[in-house]
């Protein structure tokens, strides 16, 4: 089988990905997901301090090594318009995230309502990258 990625679509939905965890785990919910980590100001300030710039790169590569395994599956798929994405979405967020990220809550006991918070958090970055994925051919 023959796959024609478009590299501009998945580097888009990276930076969108990227974009919607910045708003969710700061400017929309940053005290939320901070109360629930457990991450107190002065935690975060000595984060900020050391500079972040390293976490920023690793967690965008990874973001756009999630979009590029996306846009493969989406052709696999044949996936072409926009509820065939979200399904997409949806069924790769509850066979891969949503299982994966249960561990650390069953093993290491992590809290539940983090556990939810992120995977929510997931699911609707896996809803805007197949979006972006599926309509921009």
């Amino acid at each position: 089988m023959e796959f024609s990625i478009n590299y501009w679509a998945v580097l888009a939905a990276g930076i969108a990905s990227m974009g919607i965890g910045m708003l969710w785990y700061g400017f929309l919910f940053g005290n939320t997901w901070m109360k629930l980590a457990g991450f107190s100001e002065e935690r975060m300030r000595k984060l900020k301090a050391q500079g972040m710039g390293k976490m920023y790169a690793v967690s965008f590569l990874s973001t756009l090594v999630m979009a590029f395994v996306l846009a493969h599956f989406a052709q696999v798929w044949k996936i072409v318009d926009i509820f065939s994405a979200f399904q997409l979405a949806f069924w790769t967020w509850l066979g891969f995230i949503a299982t994966v990220m249960l561990q650390p809550v069953l093993w290491e006991g992590k809290s539940v309502k983090l556990y939810l918070f992120n995977t929510l958090y997931q699911l609707v970055s896996l809803f805007v990258a197949a979006l972006i994925l599926v309509l921009w051919r």
